[in-house]
Formats: structure tokens, sequence, C-alpha cells
């Protein structure tokens, strides 16, 4: 399985952790669209604790945490 970590907004309507079967994401950008996340809405892409791109292979086992971007101030 691979455990996909939604923090902030991307939570809404998603929950805090989804997990996925390994076949239906062959990279990041897979799970993203597979989500409903559209790639600009993610800010911050970790794979086990590494930046990394949509274009990025996931496999079993994989941890993916996304960050959209903060405002404040």
């Amino acid at each position: 399985m691979i455990e996909v970590r939604l923090y902030a907004t991307l939570r809404e309507g998603r929950g805090k952790i989804v997990m996925l079967e390994p076949e239906k994401a062959a990279n990041a950008g897979a799970v993203l669209s597979h989500l409903g996340i559209p790639a600009e809405d993610v800010a911050i892409l970790l794979i086990n604790g590494f930046h990394r791109k949509p274009e990025d292979t996931v496999k079993d086992g994989d941890v993916l945490a996304l960050f959209p971007p903060v405002g404040g101030g």
C-alpha cells in the first residue's frame, strides 16, 4: 500500500491519510490525479521524507506527504 498524508486544505473532503493500492499510482502525479488534487495546489511533495516531483515513481510501502501553499501574515 501507498500511504498518502494530506495537510491543511488538501484534507478537505479527503481526510488526513489515504491508502492506495500501488497499481493505482505509477508516480506521484498519478496519486494527485487519483485524489482529484491539481498539481498547482501542492507546494511541497515528499516521498519518504525527501522532496520530490510529481513525475517521480512511487512504490509499495512509500509514504507521500502533500502540503498546499501557505499564506498568512
